[in-house]
């Protein structure tokens, strides 16, 4: 598999603005694009039924939640990869709690370097699930394409009165001769 490079784009959700700014000083210039920060759990739950992020980053506490909720929310609610950075004595409860809905949980204060870390992590997380997703979907795709021609071949017992197996060999052929897939043959027998 080749290699290309991503951007991947950043939630950063904290109350302090401090937060924000040593994190874009940190992030390499061109590989997280955009870095969009807001200040509360309500703005970030607006912010992601807007935009599709590819890291989610939650520095707990938040002036209208701890957080938990919204790392939550976010991991079952999109497919970003998601961290949530909180105080060394709540880390194990948190991360006891998270680590379960496919949150990375992480003590601070930390590290530039853990940081750098934790975001490749979370970039290989958002790879994943991005393949998961494309795999999804061609499933999907497959399988609306076999209740299309299924509905085709009901149409010709239907109205023509052959047998299933008539059915399908008619429209295997019609997509072999005319070179189309069988969804385009089954479009045409439906109108």
């Amino acid at each position: 598999m080749e290699y290309l490079p991503r951007t991947y784009s950043v939630l950063s959700v904290a109350a302090a603005e401090k937060f924000h700014t040593s994190l874009r000083e940190l992030l390499p210039n061109g590989r997280y694009d955009p870095v969009h920060a807001v200040y509360d759990a309500s703005e970030a739950r607006r912010r992601m039924l807007e935009t599709a992020y590819d890291v989610i980053l939650i520095s707990a506490p938040l002036p209208d939640e701890f957080g938990a909720r919204l790392a939550q929310h976010a991991a079952e609610h999109t497919g970003a990869g998601v961290l949530m950075m909180v105080k060394s004595e709540y880390y194990s409860d948190v991360s006891e709690q998270l680590t379960p809905c496919g949150v990375l949980t992480l003590q601070k204060p930390t590290s530039p370097q853990m940081m750098l870390q934790c975001m490749e992590l979370l970039c290989a997380t958002r790879e994943r699930l991005r393949r998961m997703e494309q795999k999804s979907a061609s499933i999907e795709d497959k399988m609306a394409e076999i209740r299309l021609v299924n509905r085709a071949k009901w149409a010709l017992i239907e109205k023509r009165g052959l047998t299933e197996q008539e059915a399908h060999r008619f429209i295997e052929k019609e997509a072999m001769d005319r070179c189309v897939p069988k969804r385009v043959i089954a479009e045409e027998i439906l109108r």
